[in-house]
């Protein structure tokens, strides 16, 4: 059997998973790919976005190019698509990159570390700072290429079956936290759990965990965590703006014709902002919601705040000794830091402080 047949009967994925050269398409060539998602069908913002790219990518290519979506655990685990987009399994992935802190911290910084850049900011570094560069050069000895796909937004701190009243509640909380929030957490004595999004209400229902975050009151409340924990914190220091990817298999996008490349970073930026924007929509009514159905609204104790801030601190200090990836990257990420709060404390800071305090 010739190559030519092998390819157009096992399919792309199957060659590059062989570990085969990539197959250059055509303009215009009919392609029918796979995406594997982290998150559960039943969150239409998170997991949607995904479905949101897919169907932008087949209108610009007239239907040519087609992403199948698939919920976590469907083609891969849901901690399993960075793995099975590197290695070919599927030809996408789309995520939250600080899932894979156990394999290098680095990848939060693709996505949200405590007290970091919010959304605006993040989404600044990669277009117009150096934040694509310095990841692109990270992402390529996983075998992918990494896009921006989405971004919720600062987020809540979490569900809680007993109140924080100061740093010393945190000792011996068993807390689901997504991604590098865990080990700040862990630096006041909490025990970060890594949970994905479907197994959060069970957890936290049985008493396997204490606490629990995950996104903010749209999503909150489509999972019901108010019925199993009522204490409900603000803010979520360790997410004040994190940014979902699309990684896409490199021998995959090198095989794209220059005008599927482009529909592809085209289809991903549209997905990216679709998502703030439903959340940006969603969250007020749903707080509204679950604040009538009886949840206890609490920001986090001061001394809860300055302890996490300089937990924080260290560990990033510890990292850039460490750690000679991090080290680069979040030297520009810092750097980019203070110059965009410089700027946000004359302009949005203030006008949000003032906006808030008025009564509309």
């Amino acid at each position: 059997m010739d190559r030519r047949s092998v390819i157009k009967n096992a399919g792309i994925a199957g060659v590059l998973a062989a570990g085969a050269a990539p197959v250059v398409h055509a303009q215009g060539a009919t392609i029918r790919w796979r995406l594997a998602s982290s998150f559960p069908k039943a969150l239409d913002t998170i997991y949607g976005a995904a479905e949101v790219f897919a169907k932008k990518v087949g209108e610009m290519s007239g239907g040519k190019f087609t992403i199948s979506v698939h919920a976590g655990g469907e083609l891969v685990p849901a901690m399993g698509v960075l793995d099975g987009s590197s290695n070919g399994t599927v030809e996408m992935a789309h995520t939250a990159p600080y899932y894979f802190f156990g394999k290098d911290p680095t990848y939060a910084l693709d996505c949200a570390i405590p007290f970091g850049l919010n959304s605006r900011q993040m989404t600044a570094w990669m277009y117009q700072g150096n934040g694509m560069k310095l990841l692109r050069e990270f992402y390529a000895n996983a075998g992918v290429v990494n896009f921006p796909m989405g971004n919720t937004g600062a987020q809540m701190g979490g569900w809680y079956r007993k109140e924080i009243k100061s740093v010393e509640d945190l000792k011996g909380l068993k807390f689901r936290v997504g991604g590098f929030g865990g080990k700040v957490l862990s630096k006041l004595g909490t025990i970060p759990q890594n949970i994905p999004g479907g197994e959060i209400y069970t957890s936290l229902e049985k008493g396997t965990i204490d606490a629990a975050e995950w996104v903010g009151p749209y999503d909150d409340l489509k999972l019901g965590f108010n019925k199993v924990a009522p204490h409900y914190y603000y803010p979520g220091w360790w997410e004040g703006g994190p940014q979902l990817s699309l990684y896409v298999n490199k021998k995959a996008y090198d095989g794209l014709s220059s005008e599927y490349k482009a529909i592809v970073e085209a289809a991903a930026a549209y997905a990216h902002t679709d998502m703030q924007a439903k959340y940006d929509i969603k969250n007020p009514g749903a707080l509204k919601t679950l604040v009538g159905q009886g949840v206890k609204l609490h920001p986090f104790p001061k001394d809860v705040m300055a302890a996490a801030f300089k937990s924080a601190q260290e560990v990033y200090a510890e990292l850039s000794a460490s750690n000679p990836a991090w080290k680069k990257i979040y030297a520009d990420y810092s750097a980019y830091r203070a110059e965009a709060n410089l700027w946000f404390r004359f302009t949005e800071a203030r006008f949000d402080s003032f906006m808030q305090s008025q009564k509309l």
